[in-house]
């Protein structure tokens, strides 16, 4: 008989999510300030310097909003992802964890559930941050057709949803033998950093020494906001005066590093689920 306790946790999750009036708003909120305020300040600054910098006839140049919307996109996934796994923990301290490791469900059917609850948030706030960057100015789909909208909406979603899962695993094979939330939340910070500022989400990365770029090639933040700027800028564009093009073939081996990534983070949370004990 099929065993179906991986819902039950998604809904629960889901539920709490949309019950607690606060989480729900920062969540939604912050990522939305970040993009308003340092966005459109940052976008001023790079586009003046950039003004004089001649544009090649007929090519696609996007300002720095634009440009760096995608990786608020990604900011926002990465950060939801990593601190996804918080959620074990507190029902650890609560004594509900221990429940749920003792009753005849599957232990991986947590992590599924917890991976598709984090997903479903991360799809709600990709598709606000995406809203509210065209509201503010950001170049998102032109020229597209409401067919095309869809398409690169839905292409956009597959890479986040892929990326998120990956972290949320990681999130939660922390979390599951974390014992306080300092703790926790210091590691989630000590790795937050360097995949964020190691990936080309604010800036080129052609600058980065070599050991950096390296590993900025094959950070999944870089996958992912790759993937998003080709579904929502297009292939071949000019930001920041460097010329980006992408083809097809680029954005499918970076959706299979993602798999790839996703795929050996929860073999990672399901050996540390399988190994944990829950007093």
């Amino acid at each position: 008989m099929m065993n179906y306790g991986f819902l039950n946790i998604y809904w629960r999750d889901m539920i709490r999510f949309f019950r607690f009036r606060t989480m729900l708003l920062s969540s939604l909120l912050q990522p939305a300030l970040w993009l308003a305020f340092f966005g459109i300040a940052m976008a001023s600054s790079f586009d003046k310097l950039m003004s004089g910098v001649p544009v090649p006839a007929g090519m696609h140049a996007v300002g720095y909003l634009t440009f760096m919307a995608a990786g608020i996109i990604a900011m926002t996934s990465l950060f939801t992802s990593l601190f996804g796994g918080m959620i074990i923990l507190f029902d650890k301290n609560w004594g509900l964890m221990r429940e749920i490791m003792a009753s005849p469900m599957p232990r991986d059917h947590v992590i599924i559930g917890i991976g598709l609850s984090g997903m479903t948030k991360a799809f709600i706030q990709a598709i606000i941050i995406m809203v509210f960057g065209i509201v503010i100015g950001a170049e998102f789909f032109v020229g597209y057709t409401p067919v095309q909208i869809i398409l690169a909406v839905l292409g956009i979603l597959a890479f986040v949803g892929v990326f998120s899962l990956g972290f949320l695993f990681l999130s939660a094979g922390i979390a599951v033998t974390m014992e306080t939330p300092e703790g926790m939340q210091g590691i989630m910070t000590l790795l937050t950093m360097p995949i964020f500022f190691a990936s080309n989400a604010l800036y080129p990365v052609d600058a980065f020494p070599e050991v950096l770029k390296i590993f900025s090639l094959y950070n999944p933040m870089t996958l992912l906001i790759d993937g998003i700027r080709y579904f929502a800028i297009g292939p071949d564009f000019l930001a920041l005066g460097k010329h980006y093009v992408s083809t097809g073939s680029d954005i499918l081996l970076a959706f299979s590093g993602l798999l790839v990534f996703t795929a050996i983070m929860y073999v990672f949370a399901r050996w540390r689920f399988m190994k944990a004990v829950v007093t």
